[in-house]
């Protein structure tokens, strides 16, 4: 029975992710693991079942990851599932963890509150160990009232009031189901109208294609010249590209570089766009440049947080062929770097970055923010949902609006509560007008991060090893 509980946990937790989107689950997904993990007195065992149940999860949520792995990593079949089952025979590791300790928290009347701090501390550590996606508490984006601790303590106070009633309901005492009605005590979220309108485009190019001179020339032409077109028209003061598949090389091709120059100065707009950049020993970087109405460089951000198998290799998985086409893996970035618009500054994480609250809120010097992605490589699943997910909580978090660009969808404008007001259909070329606001609030989580999180790690591990050593008295 403890095997089939733990696995049912793994498919509550993927009912509530894009796709069948049941986002009420959330209050109840974990119930059944720690129910399972309060029969199990032998420690090994609840690692093992926790860890089944993580490889169940991550297998089915990130299943896209094999299809990036064998279509574009060009590693065939075989090779695609075999380096997506090692993924997930590690990530799994976290669920196995937690089993593990939970069971040392259990018959205390407090254990409810410590096996939800415990599931908060050990999800803050996914992003340390390289890869975060989808916490807990996303499911609770369109939860107003719930939403509400975001700005407090980041995605993680909801993950936390969602582990904290399923461990209630799986242990019984019940009075602690009550705790998340203090959310109501706290400010509602606060947003403001549009001001400002940014030339969006949306280039929908290919993820395999063979370039050549003639054919970058002319795909840059005809992406230059719808941009120009609508920037002229709505006299939007700001033009943003993705990142793309295609080559857009600012700092290498002159050609490029002249016609950005181009496009700024006759638009008399700023001009944000993704490209490669490279240090000072030629190594590539994910970078988002900011050109000035002038045509000169107003700024560079480089990516911080790069994408396994897409940028570089992690250990273990040395065996993987790299999905981009640069020599070599990229370098990460290694300080924030926020754009001059006029009176205002803007803040642009670059794709992947989006999984890490941490990392985003360190734009808080910028009072709106943008993120460029190329979604492209996930296929028609649902990871695009996902991605989107992330932006909008991030938004809320930070009480900013996002505009979010991407190669081929979902080109959306996300509000400071989370909400979608504008989106591109996805999967065709387009160039749009979108329309965002700005904010220099600061919340709680964008000044002092992951203080929630951190605190629950420290206190649950110590409670646990506590625990442990009296039961073996």
């Amino acid at each position: 029975m403890t095997w089939v509980l733990a696995i049912l946990t793994a498919v509550l937790l993927i009912l509530i992710q894009p796709g069948p989107d049941l986002s009420w689950i959330a209050w109840i997904a974990l119930a059944p693991l720690v129910l399972a993990c309060s029969r199990e007195r032998r420690a090994k065992r609840r690692f093992l079942f926790g860890w089944l149940a993580g490889v169940v999860y991550w297998f089915v949520i990130c299943n896209w990851i094999e299809f990036v792995l064998e279509h574009h990593g060009h590693m065939g079949l075989l090779g695609g599932w075999g380096a997506f089952l090692l993924f997930c025979v590690l990530k799994a590791i976290h669920l196995g963890v937690f089993a593990w300790l939970a069971g040392w928290l259990v018959g205390r009347w407090w254990s409810p509150l410590a096996i939800a701090a415990l599931w908060v501390g050990l999800e803050r550590t996914h992003g340390t160990f390289g890869f975060a996606w989808l916490a807990l508490g996303n499911a609770g984006i369109d939860m107003g009232p719930v939403l509400r601790i975001a700005p407090l303590a980041g995605v993680y106070g909801l993950s936390f009031l969602f582990a904290l009633v399923a461990a209630a309901l799986a242990l019984r005492p019940l009075a602690w189901i009550a705790v998340p009605l203090v959310v109501f005590a706290l400010p509602s979220i606060q947003t403001s109208a549009p001001t400002e309108a940014a030339t969006v485009l949306q280039p929908n190019l290919p993820e395999e294609e063979d370039w050549t001179t003639v054919t970058v020339d002319q795909m840059q032409r005809r992406l230059l010249t719808r941009t120009l077109d609508l920037a002229v028209k709505s006299k939007s003061k700001l033009i943003v590209w993705p990142e793309s598949p295609a080559p857009i090389y600012y700092f290498t091709d002159p050609r490029f570089r002249a016609y950005a120059t181009d496009l700024a100065r006759t638009a008399q707009a700023h001009f944000l766009f993704g490209t490669v950049g490279y240090t000072a020993d030629g190594s590539p970087r994910n970078s988002a440049v900011m050109l000035a109405p002038s045509g000169d460089m107003a700024g560079r951000y480089d990516k911080i947080y790069l994408v396994p198998f897409g940028e570089f290799i992690p250990p273990l998985f040395g065996f993987v062929n790299r999905i981009t086409k640069e020599a070599g893996d990229f370098t990460p970035g290694d300080k924030i770097v926020t754009f001059p618009y006029g009176d205002h500054r803007i803040g642009s994480f670059i794709c992947y970055e989006s999984a890490f609250p941490h990392l985003v809120r360190q734009f808080r010097a910028a009072d709106v923010y943008i993120t460029i992605s190329n979604d492209g490589y996930f296929g028609r699943g649902y990871a695009r949902e996902q991605h989107l997910k992330l932006v909008r909580m991030r938004a809320v978090e930070n009480a900013r609006w996002i505009v979010r660009a991407t190669n081929d969808g979902l080109t959306a404008v996300v509000d400071p509560a989370g909400r979608v007001t504008q989106s591109i259909e996805p999967y065709q070329e387009s160039a749009a007008l979108l329309r965002f606001g700005y904010s220099r609030q600061v919340t709680p989580y964008a000044r002092f991060g992951d203080w929630f999180a951190w605190s629950s790690l420290a206190i649950t591990i110590a409670l646990s090893v506590w625990r442990a050593r009296f039961r073996r008295k």
